[in-house]
Formats: C-alpha cells, sequence, structure tokens
C-alpha cells in the first residue's frame, strides 16, 4: 500500500516565507521553531503593523472576544486562526467559534488540525466587508 503524506503544518495554515505572522498564546516552541525557520517576520505581539496572519490560542469563551481587535491586527485579505483544543475536553464548540466569528464581522472559512490535542479555525473578512 503507498503511504499517503500528510501536509505540513504550515502549509495547511499558509505560511509563506514573505507571511508577517502575530501568535498570541500558543505555547509550542517546535511550532514557533518551525515558523521562524519558514519566515523572519514573527511577532509575540501586537504587530506594529497589519500583518498576513494572526495565530491565537483560546480556552475559554470569553477568549473568542479577541477576534474583534485581532481583526484590525490584519491585512484586508488576512486571516486570523484561533487554535483551540480537540475533542470532549475543550470548553469550545465548532458553533462557539463560527458565531464569535460572525459577531466580529469575520466568517470561518477553513480548519486544520494544528497537533494531536489542538485543531485551528481560520477566520476572514467576507469579500464584501474588506477593509479598502
Amino acid at each position: 500500500m503507498a503511504e499517503t503524506a500528510t501536509k505540513p503544518l504550515l502549509d495547511k495554515l499558509g505560511v509563506k516565507p514573505s507571511s508577517k505572522v502575530a501568535v498570541l498564546d500558543v505555547e509550542d516552541a517546535s511550532f514557533l521553531e518551525q515558523l521562524r525557520e519558514r519566515t523572519h517576520n514573527v511577532v509575540t505581539r501586537k504587530p506594529r503593523s497589519r500583518c498576513d496572519m494572526v495565530i491565537f490560542g483560546v480556552e475559554q469563551l470569553r477568549d473568542l472576544d479577541r477576534l474583534r481587535e485581532l481583526k484590525t491586527w490584519i491585512e484586508p485579505n488576512g486571516a486570523i486562526w484561533a487554535v483551540r483544543r480537540k475533542g470532549p475536553g475543550s470548553a469550545l464548540r465548532d458553533t462557539d467559534l463560527i458565531q464569535a466569528g460572525l459577531d466580529a464581522g469575520l466568517v470561518d472559512n477553513k480548519i486544520a488540525s494544528f497537533s494531536d490535542t489542538h485543531g485551528a479555525m481560520r477566520f476572514v473578512f467576507r469579500l464584501t466587508d474588506r477593509p479598502k
């Protein structure tokens, strides 16, 4: 039987060598190391200018309130990835994330497995709502 290739995480997330990425509340040294090998433009705080992508960890429903602020950090065609625990041990359901995105004026358009224990959901501006 042929072995199936697994797409690398950074490819799933859409990280390019030219990407400017902000990472918040994601405690994964291996991920940060891989990310910094892919792009040298990584910050772990609020960026000084708009970035292509924000990757942030969420544990509780109230953490999703940050989506309103984080959307001001990204380029009009940028993305926000919310990383959360998978499975029955998670305090958050997919529907919680989807609703929080809508409440913040964003839509979800992709889900990716972040690790064995965590999944990620991507949020973007609707085409009609993208800032000029």
